[in-house]
């Protein structure tokens, strides 16, 4: 017999330390039969998913989700790995969940009218709100004006106030609110990433639009202003994402890292925020490095540099995605397991057709990546020269 709690603590430890082969082997060892505890299948399930082995992590959490259907973390890392693969129909359905488990419950949105499941709401009132990551907020605006025309209602926009400015430039709404304050009333509600669900999006719907966000043109005049002595190519520099992201280890870099980008005639600047900006004081040699940390205010600012520059260069991060937003370029740095919007395996993304992806082929190693991306910016100045 196996002491399934003493295999749990071991496997805890090794997962803790990254050791997933190891943690592998000893969960196989004691699964081979076939059953075991739920909690060590799922510790299996992150063991072999930080190895890449998508297709295995899905069997594994389709039998935990058949076997205890109120398990609710599990059917939310099944819609992830559903999303990923490009399995748009049962990913939505899964991600419907994201707010039952024990530690999102509370961060819920408790509304007393009904969620909108995608009909005719002619006459009525829908209240979008956003929710998550910045990031999240910015990809999903794209869907405003789809559901209005879906629904026919009349459509209540609620948003944080670092993208109010932003989202109040788009279209698709009548009325556009900050969150926090008290909404008018409203007959029906919809998080801005449940309208997927709504509306049955699919991969065939991507992009569903393209440049849906656009910059200040009184930050547009400023930013030109500013940047318009600086030699190009302009290169905008984001290294490090929100540290309080789940991934955050896998996903950031230290701006030591990218070294292997610094050459000549290329003009980076620093547009990365939070503690990591403090990085941009001490560049690799050889990078001309101008850090923009301290002068940008808020994403408006970001908006504008990123519609005068020739592309941005950054991890997985929230300026990314304003930047697909806002139709321009950004050439985004991947871990070996990528968040399930980059789909799998490859150089591109339906949501954002201004986006190219350079991903890790193995986990923690970034030198392939950043030798790609660095032939890419050699490409970039030479066009910059003959222009």
């Amino acid at each position: 017999m196996f002491d399934y709690q003493s295999i749990h603590q071991q496997a805890h430890a090794l997962l803790e330390q990254e050791r997933l082969v190891e943690a592998e082997i000893l969960l196989r060892q004691a699964l081979a039969s076939g059953s075991g505890p739920v909690f060590l299948w799922k510790q299996l399930a992150h063991a072999v998913r930080q190895q890449g082995k998508i297709e295995e992590v899905r069997q594994i959490l389709e039998m935990i989700v058949q076997a205890v259907p109120g398990d609710m973390a599990a059917r939310f890392d099944l819609a992830e790995i559903l999303l990923a693969q490009g399995e748009f129909t049962r990913g939505w359905q899964q991600y419907r969940f994201r707010y039952r488990m024990d530690h999102t419950r509370m961060i819920g949105r408790h509304v007393q009218s009904p969620r909108w499941e995608g009909q005719p709401l002619h006459g009525k009132t829908l209240l979008i709100h956003d929710e998550q990551g910045y990031g999240d907020t910015f990809q999903f605006l794209r869907m405003l004006q789809w559901a209005r025309q879906r629904s026919g209602a009349r459509i209540i926009l609620e948003i944080n106030a670092e993208s109010y400015a932003l989202a109040a430039r788009c279209s698709g709404y009548d009325q556009i609110i900050v969150a926090g304050t008290i909404p008018p009333p409203f007959d029906f509600h919809c998080e801005l990433m449940s309208l997927p669900l709504a509306m049955g999006l699919t991969l065939d719907d991507l992009p569903v639009s393209v440049g849906y966000l656009s910059a200040d043109p009184a930050r547009l005049d400023k930013w030109r202003t500013r940047l318009a002595s600086l030699p190009r190519p302009l290169v905008g520099l984001v290294w490090a994402g929100r540290p309080i992201h789940a991934n955050d280890r896998q996903r950031s870099m230290g701006l030591s890292e990218l070294a292997p980008l610094a050459q000549q005639g290329i003009t980076f600047l620093s547009l990365q925020k939070g503690p990591a900006s403090a990085e941009a004081a001490h560049p690799p040699p050889g990078m001309a490095l101008l850090s923009l940390s301290e002068e940008i205010a808020d994403f408006e600012d970001t908006a504008a540099i990123l519609s005068l520059i020739d592309v941005l260069v950054s991890v997985d991060s929230s300026p990314v995605h304003l930047a697909g937003a806002l139709g321009r370029p950004a050439w985004v740095m991947l871990p070996f397991v990528a968040d399930w919007r980059w789909l799998l395996q490859r150089e591109d993304t339906p949501w954002y057709p201004s986006l190219r992806l350079f991903r890790q082929q193995s986990r923690g190693v970034w030198g392939t990546v950043l030798q790609s991306v660095r032939a890419e910016l050699g490409r970039l100045r030479e066009a910059s020269v003959q222009t």
